[in-house]
């Protein structure tokens, strides 16, 4: 059973019935992947290699011309509760001057609004038409996702001025989300600019010149997620070299304190062994000549590192 289906003529939009296609205009018919009338639909109405692109398991973004017909894929930004934003979900289409089959394996909220309008009479009057909407809907919801990404990397880089400041703790999980982003939209962009560049007589001027800012806008998220990755990083490295930088002075004055006490525990140590002999066992005065002796050694021993320039 159809998610939905609809003749469009017009740009005025019917419920379509089991039938001949119209005689003007065309008819859309949306699937979802898991639909147990898919198979024979397409065995009826699409040609096998259009079909096979429908009903993969798996996808990624593409255009290709078939015949007098688009084989074309497509994705969105995941605004379903059951996933991430950035488990882009896809859009499959086989589209023809009289025929536009969709399938979806989640829901698509764009294709959901182009849903809304055909119900309520109104759709894009031809295919490619539908086409450029869908992409549209697709790209601003993409940009937005993308803009609001930005936001949050400004929001880290701006605790990169306090040095005390911790690692962000969701620094690795945007890095993430980013790179799976740029994934899906790197190839999207290509197939986007394929759509542009193809000879389909489906196509208008007019068409052609909106696609062509789709897929603009394709290149800027892409290119902004790049920056964004390598932004990313470069807050990690802050933070990574400020721990090392922290770790060394901290090692640094630890250093500096055992150079100055190794030699104070030495001469302690060497004093403080239970055998005969020792000086000053019988003199009232030893205690006191022996820490005045540790003073001096502690002050000789700044002195030689000083001269030495390790303090």
């Amino acid at each position: 059973m159809t998610l939905c289906a609809f003749d469009i003529t017009d740009a005025s939009a019917a419920p379509a019935a089991d039938g001949p296609l119209p005689l003007a205009g065309y008819r859309w018919t949306h699937f979802d992947l898991t639909d147990a009338d898919l198979p024979a639909f397409l065995a009826a109405h699409v040609p096998e290699i259009p079909a096979a692109a429908l009903t993969a398991p798996e996808t990624r973004p593409r255009c290709d011309r078939f015949g007098d017909g688009l084989i074309l894929n497509l994705r969105g930004v995941n605004l379903n509760a059951d996933g991430p934003l950035d488990q882009m979900v896809a859009v499959r289409l086989w589209v023809t001057a009289d025929r536009v089959v969709s399938v979806r394996m989640r829901r698509v909220f764009a294709l959901d609004a182009l849903r809304q309008e055909a119900e309520t009479g109104h759709a894009p009057a031809t295919p490619m038409a539908f086409v450029t909407a869908l992409a549209g809907r697709l790209m601003g919801r993409v940009q937005d996702s993308v803009f609001d990404l930005s936001a949050r990397i400004d929001a880290m880089e701006d605790s990169v001025q306090d040095d005390d400041a911790p690692l962000p703790a969701d620094l690795a999980e945007e890095r993430r989300m980013a790179i799976r982003l740029r994934r899906y939209l790197a190839p999207q962009r290509d197939a986007l600019v394929a759509l542009v560049g193809t000879d389909s007589p489906l196509m208008t001027q007019t068409q052609r010149d909106l696609l062509r800012e789709q897929a603009n806008l394709a290149k800027l998220a892409v290119e902004e997620l790049e920056a964004l990755i390598a932004r990313m990083t470069a807050v990690q490295d802050h933070h990574t070299a400020q721990a090392a930088l922290k770790q060394g002075h901290n090692g640094y004055v630890l250093s500096i304190v055992a150079a100055v006490f190794l030699p104070l525990g030495f001469v302690t140590g060497l004093f403080g062994v239970n055998v005969g002999g020792m000086p000053g066992l019988d003199s009232p005065w030893a205690f006191a000549a022996l820490s005045a002796g540790l003073v001096a050694l502690t002050v000789a021993a700044v002195a030689v590192m000083r001269w030495l320039k390790w303090i």
